[in-house]
């Protein structure tokens, strides 16, 4: 079993960003509201056929999140909100349970919807991208999380059925793609993630990645 872990909130965590958000919009919690709002749009992108990079509809989601609080967005705020997003700080429970994994013999894969540029700055700077054996981006198929294509281009490049591999994401929507695609799924129950009713149901279910990690040992060893 390969095990491909998404990135932004599964291992870095976007509280990063509060500082910028608190500085532009006197309220950090508007930080969700942007995300929530860069998901929206990569979604709209997929279903009909437009792709732009996840950077490029970041500043387009913070530029739409702006007006919709009568905030004036200078350039400089933009650029290092967006440019925060590079050096966001992994969980304190990454790197252990990387480490886990790894020493048990798992291959460790990376998979976002950020584009190649953003993804290894994200993983250089929190020490993280020696983990991994490849990190994949949407880019290769122009086309975000949770399309099953996304899935299956990560299986075909690593030369694996997708059955044969495992997504680990905080995210419902990813974990059902995932699913749906013909891989397996672990779920990150990080605060305020859950899984709805009408998501596909996973055989793993964690707090932490810590816990994810302790299951998969149990469930996956090679």
């Amino acid at each position: 079993m390969i095990l491909a872990f998404d990135v932004n909130e599964t291992m870095l965590d976007l509280s990063s960003l509060d500082p910028h958000f608190e500085r532009i919009f006197d309220d950090a919690a508007v930080l969700s509201e942007w995300f929530s709002q860069l998901l929206q749009s990569a979604m709209v992108a997929t279903v009909t056929d437009r792709y732009q990079d996840f950077s490029t509809l970041a500043r387009e989601a913070l530029e739409l999140t702006a007006r919709r609080h009568d905030v004036e967005l200078s350039e400089e705020d933009a650029v290092a909100t967006l440019g925060q997003m590079r050096e966001l700080e992994p969980h304190p429970d990454v790197e252990p349970a990387l480490e886990m994994l790894r020493e048990a013999g798992f291959r460790l894969v990376a998979l976002t919807n950020s584009p190649y540029r953003t993804l290894h700055a994200q993983l250089a700077h929190a020490g993280i991208r020696g983990f991994f054996e490849a990190a994949l981006s949407v880019d290769e198929v122009r086309k975000f999380k949770p399309h099953p294509e996304v899935y299956r281009m990560a299986a075909g490049r690593l030369g694996v059925e997708p059955g044969e591999l495992r997504l680990i994401a905080a995210h419902n929507w990813d974990t059902t793609g995932a699913v749906r695609a013909g891989c397996r799924a672990a779920f990150v129950a990080r605060p305020h993630r859950i899984l709805g009713k009408l998501d596909e149901p996973v055989d793993i279910v964690g707090r932490d990645l810590i816990e994810v990690a302790e299951a998969i040992l149990r469930t996956d060893r090679p």
